[in-house]
């Protein structure tokens, strides 16, 4: 059986025409909720993600600011004239970086090492901060994650100091 063409005939007949939109709208049906359920699975675990993400950044912005309380601590202790000063204004210093931003520090352990403390010699400062997670969860779990960093800064070697 042959078909031929007819340019006038731009219609289908009715029937082919009703039945394709049938299919049509079965195909609709069929799929139209698969998107409301890909939705409803992917969104826990895309918030997921966003919170590692912000846990991360959280965790690179205290490190950073880690680094630069131990750096401080450590310069502190050098321009100390005694022991007890250099341990001193090293606690303070750290503190005083880690107050002014916005570190997360749930405790701030500074730990000052003092042995070397003469002209030439050198002063090492270890600062650890706990950063406080617990705000990220959603179910409330508290967590933490010790940050540390260590700085060494050498005593002028022209300089006095007294015991």
């Amino acid at each position: 059986m042959t078909t031929q063409f007819h340019p006038e005939v731009t219609e289908l007949p009715s029937s082919v025409d009703r039945r394709r939109r049938v299919k049509a709208r079965r195909r609709c049906d069929e799929i139209g909720g698969s998107a409301s359920v890909e939705l409803v699975l992917l969104t826990p675990v895309l918030l997921v993600l966003l919170l590692f993400v912000v846990a991360g950044g959280r965790i690179a912005g205290t490190r950073g600011q880690v680094d630069a309380a131990a750096r401080d601590a450590a310069r502190a202790g050098t321009i100390a004239r005694s022991v007890g000063e250099a341990r001193r204004d090293a606690l303070l210093a750290a503190q005083i970086r880690l107050g002014a931003g916005s570190a997360a520090c749930r405790t701030l352990t500074v730990d000052v090492d003092t042995s070397a403390f003469r002209p030439g010699g050198q002063i090492a400062a270890t600062v650890t901060c706990a950063v406080d997670l617990g705000d990220l969860t959603l179910i409330g779990i508290p967590g933490t994650r010790a940050v540390t960093a260590s700085a060494r800064e050498p005593v002028d070697t022209f300089r006095g100091t007294r015991p």
